[in-house]
């Protein structure tokens, strides 16, 4: 019996990979204890989606209420599927750098910590597995924030004739830089994985994602961009923009875009890679454009203020280069731009949030 574990299963990513990997035929072994709820309050609770999961597909969908810091829990885990567990999706993470300078021990246990267990635990039950871990695009710093930028009337841009000028690629530096807490806790668990892969020659991956994002996201003002930005939109709550004149540039990629990256990794696996993954030039906007397709697609208007300080750490503009992995993996391409993206987040959420 072929397992997949997945950890923060109810969350964007992980009940993206719960919802695909059954529907592949796998049985889904998940871990998620809605630390969302204490992170960002009961508006970012995910028990919605958990028991959404557990009712569509029944006992192909096995639910864990572990903590992945709790070394006995997991390794009980472990030790129940055993060999059997073929791939570990790690999705689980407090994943906001605001929220990691109020409580730096629970952001630091959790993402690197964790990510530790999980691990080791991955090495002594299911050495034979892919390890997929969801890094963050974070890793870097604010060290992209150095690049010739141009102002444009909604965006900034990078100079035409700039080697990142396609996305910025696995080779820039992620030293000598301002991370944020959060940043450097993705980190510490980017590192582990790459140093389990060589050390132990396990196959593993870190996934430096940028904005992540998709209907099953329980956006929150601290976490999930376009999520929250439609969800503004639609209720009429004043949403708040941080510094850059509102002009700071992200792709974005859709979930399952990327538990689909996740798969065919799994299918031709390699030993400690890292991959740039995000939306490209192919998905992209500023949050100026964002809210000007969110406005389009609800029909309605959305309250909002500018803040001139910017959150520490933060991007100007991130493109990801995803050359590398489409290098390795031609068979793979994103299907959901950003209209495609918003537009989906919109009618899936019309009952839940309207």
């Amino acid at each position: 019996m072929a397992i997949v574990l997945v950890t923060g299963s109810a969350g964007l990513i992980g009940s993206e990979s719960v919802k695909f990997f059954c529907e592949k035929g796998f049985t889904v072994v998940g871990i998620d204890n809605n630390l969302r709820s204490f992170f960002f309050g009961a508006d970012a609770s995910t028990e919605w989606n958990r028991n959404r999961l557990i009712e569509q597909y029944g006992e192909r969908y096995i639910h864990y209420n572990a903590d992945i810091r709790d070394e006995k829990a997991i390794a009980e885990i472990f030790k129940k599927y055993n060999s059997d567990i073929s791939l570990i999706v790690h999705t689980a993470a407090q994943p906001s750098h605001d929220w990691a300078a109020k409580d730096p021990y629970t952001d630091f246990t959790v993402n690197a910590n964790g990510t530790l267990v999980l691990l080791e635990n991955t090495r002594q039950h299911a050495p034979q597995s892919v390890f997929i871990f969801c890094s963050t695009n974070k890793v870097y710093g604010d060290r992209p924030n150095s690049l010739p930028l141009i102002e444009e009337e909604l965006r900034w841009e990078i100079d035409s004739t700039h080697p990142y000028q396609k996305g910025i690629d696995e080779s820039m530096s992620i030293d000598n830089c301002k991370h944020s807490l959060f940043g450097a806790s993705k980190v510490a668990a980017d590192v582990l994985v790459q140093e389990y892969g060589r050390y132990f020659d396990m196959k593993t991956a870190s996934f430096r994602g940028g904005c992540l994002t998709g209907p099953s996201h329980s956006g929150t003002q601290l976490h999930g961009f376009l999520s929250y930005l439609m969800k503004c939109t639609m209720v009429g709550k004043s949403y708040e923009i941080y510094g850059y004149k509102g002009k700071q540039v992200r792709d974005n990629i859709h979930s399952y875009d990327l538990v689909n990256a996740f798969y065919h990794f799994y299918q031709k696996p390699r030993v400690a890679e890292v991959y740039n993954i995000g939306g490209s030039r192919f998905s992209n906007c500023s949050m100026l454009e964002a809210i000007q397709k969110c406005e389009e697609i609800s029909g309605k208007k959305l309250d909002w203020k500018y803040i001139e300080t910017n959150r520490i750490g933060d991007h100007i503009w991130w493109i990801s280069d995803i050359s590398k992995f489409e290098e390795h993996y031609p068979d793979w391409n994103l299907t959901y731009n950003i209209d495609g993206i918003l537009g989906e987040i919109y009618e899936q959420n019309i009952d839940r949030w309207e």
